[in-house]
């Protein structure tokens, strides 16, 4: 009796399924590494605007919590600001990228930031399987601000004047306690970048600054900022996989960061001096920047860390 020869055939997946798999194996010891750790994610720009972009968005931000790392999302909102402002036909003016905000404006400014754009976005956190909570930094005594006062140079007399910049403000205390226990919960927090004064003021805080400032009171292991900009750009207009605090300050001296990077750079600077741990400038207009960033081994985008 003859025995029959047998032979196994191994059958390859399809590429696209192979991708995945290879994909989440190299992702498993960041996320060993991220567990437990609080990112501070500040989200704007056009990202905002599109809605499949804002979808991808927070099913990310889900599935970072679900790996059991901490998000604290800030977020932004100046194109719906100017869009409510026109409608209402209240005047406003821009110094240094910053929004001159009467008291007029600045009742705008909080109902969009706390109402329509911090609602829609807890709204896609929760559609997306996660339990998102949205504040203000009034919430819980959560930022402290005072009047932001800025100078410029008269290049006639070269005598520096002080502007007035009205209800625009810059965090001076913040008293995460209530951040600390949504770590400890399955709840994501989801901040408007408003402050509030001494005397009970309300402040148009930026909202890069007001992400430096949480990701430094916090201890951040990453502070993130979605931008529309790939990262930091060399001479050559290529972007700049990472910088330390020193070479970021050379390169602002230098000229190579110029314009509307400085403050974002500037941002950067103090919340490592405070006490995040590194800081990301990435394109928001990626399809899953951040899952990118944190878990592939090239990551995306420019990070900069104290040294």
């Amino acid at each position: 009796m003859t025995k029959k020869k047998i032979t196994s055939e191994i059958i390859a997946p399809p590429p696209e399924l192979l991708q995945t798999a290879t994909t989440l194996s190299e992702a498993l010891p960041y996320m060993r590494e991220f567990a437990g750790e609080t990112f501070v994610i500040k989200y704007g720009g056009h990202a905002m605007g599109d809605i499949a972009v804002a979808e991808q968005f927070a099913r990310d931000i889900v599935l970072l919590k679900q790996v059991g790392i901490n998000p604290v999302v800030v977020h932004g909102g100046g194109p719906q600001i100017g869009a409510m402002l026109e409608k209402l036909r209240i005047q406003s003016s821009f110094v240094d990228g910053l929004r001159v905000t009467d008291s007029a404006t600045v009742e705008i400014v909080e109902m969009v930031l706390c109402g329509s754009i911090n609602k829609q976005i807890v709204s896609f956190i929760n559609a997306a399987g996660g339990i998102a909570v949205g504040l203000s930094g009034k919430d819980g005594h959560l930022i402290q601000a005072r009047k932001l006062r800025r100078t410029r140079k008269d290049p006639d007399s070269n005598i520096e004047k002080i502007l007035d910049l009205g209800f625009v403000g810059e965090p001076t205390a913040i008293h995460p306690d209530i951040i600390e226990t949504f770590a400890e919960s399955d709840l994501i927090p989801v901040i408007a970048p408003i402050g509030y004064g001494v005397n009970g003021e309300t402040f148009n805080i930026n909202a890069d600054t007001a992400a430096g400032a949480l990701a430094g009171a916090l201890g951040a292991r990453k502070l993130i900022l979605l931008t529309d900009t790939p990262g930091v750009l060399d001479k050559k207009k290529k972007t700049i996989s990472e910088l330390s605090a020193r070479e970021a300050k050379k390169m602002i001296k230098e000229g190579t960061i110029s314009g509307g990077m400085i403050p974002k750079i500037e941002t950067c600077l103090d919340a490592l001096a405070l006490g995040a741990e590194s800081v990301h400038i990435l394109d928001g207009r990626v399809p899953h920047v951040l899952l990118l960033e944190i878990f592939t081994e090239h990551g995306a985008g420019t990070m900069m860390v104290k040294e």
